[in-house]
């Protein structure tokens, strides 16, 4: 499933003579129109030729048409799976017939559909059904959350989720599999840290993979964390290391990935979530292919295929069912190195927080990464093939090292191709520029920001942080900046992370680095206009003007005019995915926006 590459430009607007025309020149001239005029482009009431009615029409709206000066506009009708009008009331009231579905916005926020340019989707909709590790607040709370946990599995299963994380905690140590396994003595446990690059096992889990005091030796890119004294494994295993275990856990079922999809789809939606970048498992494709086949696509899947070897899978993607606006494999997904939380992101200079005996003090590079020519080599295949590749990074060198990878590729191909940055999180000075120099996409997750906040400046100390989440920096410089969550590392939600690139906030209530702030209407386009860009499809989406697609949603409150604590609670009444009403929030006829504004 490839997606052809879409390339710019809207939508013409037919050319109107400057001077005043006589009468016969006028009749002539609106025929002409009504036979030229380009598809979707909005008649006036007074066409010769009566206007085909709309199949879903918008009133009374605050319309964000992510055009960059374009003034706000009321109203939008929609013609099948496209826009036809986007102007004022009038101009698409005439568009109404009997079988119109007229929605009336109530003087809400109306935006082009959002666009999460990270995800990794499946694993989210499954987190939705497991363990949930991030409320808690303390050890005893972990205790109790993960018993809950093991007395509603079946006998023998895994007990799987996680997203824990004790940076915040007053005793910050990390956990040991003598935290649970006097609660799991018969269930193997596999709890994932929220940022995906460590988990958290039991003995019984150990024992499944074979890892006691005498080995195996850590594998290339992870490490097995031991007592240094006795050699016995924690449980903690970071990266490649996770994976030891994680091969032995049973893969979700058909219907599990059904129940997955079904879940996240709506979840995405319920924020106005209409199309997703997902880093996607090999396992995942199937389930996307059916839904797609049925028509139960509720978001516009756009696939980056996370695999080692992308050069023996190329002729593979190739021949997979031509894709479509709904369905596409346009791209192939890997890792540099770790990441912050783990001190697995590979930086310069070590840690600051390094302990003396640290086996890897400035973090890890991924297998497929050292040396890191072995990964150029990988994306040099995907280049030439047409293929955009798009790498994790997020540690200082890791960047550096993935830019000199994109800065060997020919302009024209890299041009073409639009390499992509996955975190950009931590950059040396020296390197902002050359995002924008080298045409790299920089996808960023900004409620990262608040998350690490913490406690970056604990691992990295306060100079190498003046740089890190570079949102203004990286704009500044001209670089192609979209915004994702990474979901399910943290909330899906596009409005907790707007609030953090615009307030600098982070969880610990601190303001961090404000400087790198952005406003409102740049993090906006950074969930709208520019993902189409970073998966070049900006012809098709990203803008509500005539001839895109109908990807639309409207909001509970207006994240243009809202405090940043504010956008945490805003949610979609209504969100239309190619002209079709996917998600709908129960309102009082009277309600209008409301919240805390600024």
């Amino acid at each position: 499933m490839r997606y052809s590459a879409a390339r710019g430009g809207r939508t013409a607007k037919p050319h109107r003579p400057k001077h005043t025309t006589p009468k016969l020149w006028l009749a002539i001239y609106a025929l002409l129109a009504t036979a030229w005029a380009p598809a979707g482009l909005a008649q006036t009431p007074q066409a010769a030729a009566p206007l085909t009615p709309a199949d879903l029409v918008i009133l009374n709206g605050r319309v964000w048409t992510g055009i960059p000066d374009a003034k706000e506009q009321q109203a939008i009708a929609v013609a099948g799976m496209r826009i036809v009008t986007v102007g004022s009331n009038a101009d698409a009231q005439v568009r109404v017939g009997p079988q119109t579905q007229v929605i009336d916005a109530q003087g809400r926020r109306v935006i082009p559909g959002i666009t999460d340019c990270h995800t990794h989707f499946l694993e989210g909709g499954l987190g939705l059904f497991r363990l949930d590790l991030r409320p808690a607040r303390n050890k005893a709370e972990f205790r109790d959350m993960v018993a809950a946990g093991v007395a509603r599995m079946s006998p023998g299963a895994w007990l799987l989720g996680g997203q824990w994380s004790v940076d915040s905690w007053k005793d910050p140590n990390p956990p040991h599999r003598e935290w649970i396994d006097d609660l799991t003595p018969g269930t193997p446990v596999f709890l994932e840290r929220m940022d995906g690059h460590q988990a958290l096992v039991n003995s019984v889990a150990l024992k499944h993979a074979r890892i006691d005091r005498n080995g195996p030796p850590d594998p290339p890119g992870g490490e097995i964390v031991r007592d240094p004294a006795t050699g016995e494994p924690t449980g903690i295993l970071k990266d490649e290391a996770m994976a030891l275990v994680a091969r032995k856990i049973p893969p979700p079922s058909e219907t599990e990935h059904a129940q997955a999809l079904a879940a996240a789809m709506r979840h995405a939606n319920s924020f106005g979530v209409t199309g997703i970048h997902d880093m996607s498992a090999p396992s995942h494709l199937p389930v996307f292919a059916k839904f797609h086949e049925a028509g139960a696509l509720t978001v516009r899947i756009v696939v980056y295929l996370s695999v080692d070897d992308w050069t023996a899978n190329i002729e593979t993607v190739r021949g997979l069912h031509p894709a479509d606006d709904w369905l596409g494999v346009v791209g192939f997904k890997n890792f540099m190195d770790g990441s912050l939380g783990s001190r697995t992101a590979y930086m310069r200079e070590p840690y600051a927080d390094a302990a003396p005996d640290a086996r890897y003090p400035r973090g890890l590079l991924m297998a497929i990464a050292d040396p890191p020519e072995k990964l150029g080599r990988h994306v040099r295949a995907v280049v030439t093939a047409g293929f955009q590749p798009t790498v994790h990074a997020i540690g200082d060198e890791a960047n550096r090292l993935l830019l000199n990878i994109y800065g060997s590729l020919p302009e024209a191909e890299r041009a073409e191709t639009r390499p992509r940055i996955e975190h950009a999180q931590h950059l040396r000075p020296e390197d902002v520029p050359r995002f924008g120099k080298l045409g790299v996409v920089a996808s960023m997750q900004p409620f990262h920001k608040a998350d690490d906040g913490r406690y970056a400046e604990k691992a990295l100390g306060k100079d190498r942080c003046a740089t890190s989440y570079a949102f203004r920096s990286l704009m500044d410089s001209g670089a192609t900046v979209c915004f994702g969550s990474d979901w399910p590392v943290v909330t899906l939600s596009p409005f907790a992370g707007m609030a953090s690139a615009v307030g600098a906030f982070t969880l610990d209530d601190r303001i961090w680095f404000p400087q790198q702030s952005i406003s409102r209407e740049e993090a906006l386009r950074a969930y709208t206009v520019t993902p189409a860009v970073a998966a070049r499809r900006e012809k098709e989406l990203g803008t509500l003007e005539p001839g895109k697609l109908a990807d639309i949603a409207i909001l509970l409150d207006d994240p243009l005019h809202s405090t940043p604590k504010a956008m945490l609670d805003i949610r979609a009444t209504h969100t239309i995915v190619g002209g079709r009403l996917v998600w709908q929030l129960p309102l009082p006829a009277s309600a209008g926006p409301s919240g805390a504004r600024q």
